[in-house]
This record gives structure tokens, C-alpha cells and sequence, in this order.
């Protein structure tokens, strides 16, 4: 399925939903107002969270902690390279790397080497637009924690 994000998708205190490429709404995105370091809430449209997202402070470069039911499943972590963005991360899911160009959101999520999922302006003719096609078998509220954590990383003035 493919799923419709916004490009720079959100500042502390936004809230946003999370669409399929038919625009119907799947998830929803809550910041959290008055946190020090980004603070997310990804929720399914009746309110339920299903995963926390928890920037680490004090780091020298931007980390992230990702919880599902309440317990640590995935840390990402941006690497530090002279070329183009690197992400370490380690998760309870798998063996997870970014191949292609995450600054212009153009690139697929590896699982153990094979595609989970690919991250393109190409679905949408939007600007501010972009899709994540998430591979059947994978689990999308992780991706897409994945997706907003690599965005935020990228593209948020405070990182």
C-alpha cells in the first residue's frame, strides 16, 4: 500500500494524518507541545497509539528512540559522512539500511536485504507531497516511524 506524507512534515505541536494515495485516512500524527526534543505520537484514526517516537537529547548528532507498546523496538541514529546522509539502525524487527537519496526523498528501507519499502515524490505530483510504498509483510506503522524519523532527521531546522 502506498501511503501519502507530508514533505517536512511537521513542527512541535503539528498534527497530521497519515493517507493512503486514495486519501483515505489510515493514521494520525500527534507532536507533542512544550517538549524538549521531538516528541511523536503515531496513532491509528481511533485514537490508539501505536508507537511513541522519542528524540534522545545530548547527542552530537540526531537520535531517535521508537516504542512500541510502551517498550524500545528501534533506535536510529544519523551517522556522521561527508557525502550523503547514513542512518544506523537497530531494531527488534530486523536489520534495517536506507539505500538512495533520503534529502530528496527518493530511497527504499532494506529489511535483511530485501526491500520493505520505497520512499518517492514520484506517486504525487504535489510538491509537498510523498509516498511510502510499504512492502506487503512488513508492519506499516513501523515504516512509517521510520519514514518520520529520517524527515525529521533530514529536514528539521532544530536537529
Amino acid at each position: 500500500m502506498i501511503y501519502r506524507v507530508r514533505e517536512r512534515i511537521f513542527s512541535i505541536g503539528d498534527h497530521f494524518t497519515i493517507e493512503d494515495e486514495k486519501g483515505v485516512p489510515h493514521f494520525y500524527v500527534r507532536g507533542r507541545v512544550f517538549s524538549i526534543g521531538n516528541k511523536l505520537s503515531l496513532e491509528d484514526m481511533n485514537g490508539n497509539e501505536l508507537c511513541f517516537i522519542e528524540q534522545k537529547l545530548l547527542r552530537l548528532l540526531p537520535e531517535y528512540t521508537l516504542y512500541f507498546a510502551g517498550k524500545a523496538a528501534a533506535t536510529v541514529k544519523k551517522t556522521l559522512t561527508l557525502l550523503r546522509p547514513k542512518f544506523s539502525i537497530s531494531s527488534i524487527y530486523g536489520n534495517f539500511e536506507i539505500e538512495g537519496d533520503p534529502w530528496s526523498h527518493n530511497f527504499s528501507i532494506l529489511r535483511d536485504g530485501k526491500l520493505a519499502a520505497e520512499v518517492s515524490k514520484r506517486w504525487f505530483s504535489m510538491s509537498d507531497t510523498y509516498g511510502v510504498d510499504v512492502a506487503g509483510g512488513e508492519e506499516p506503522a513501523f515504516i512509517l516511524a521510520l519514514v518520520i524519523v529520517i524527515d525529521q532527521t533530514l529536514h528539521d531546522k532544530k536537529n
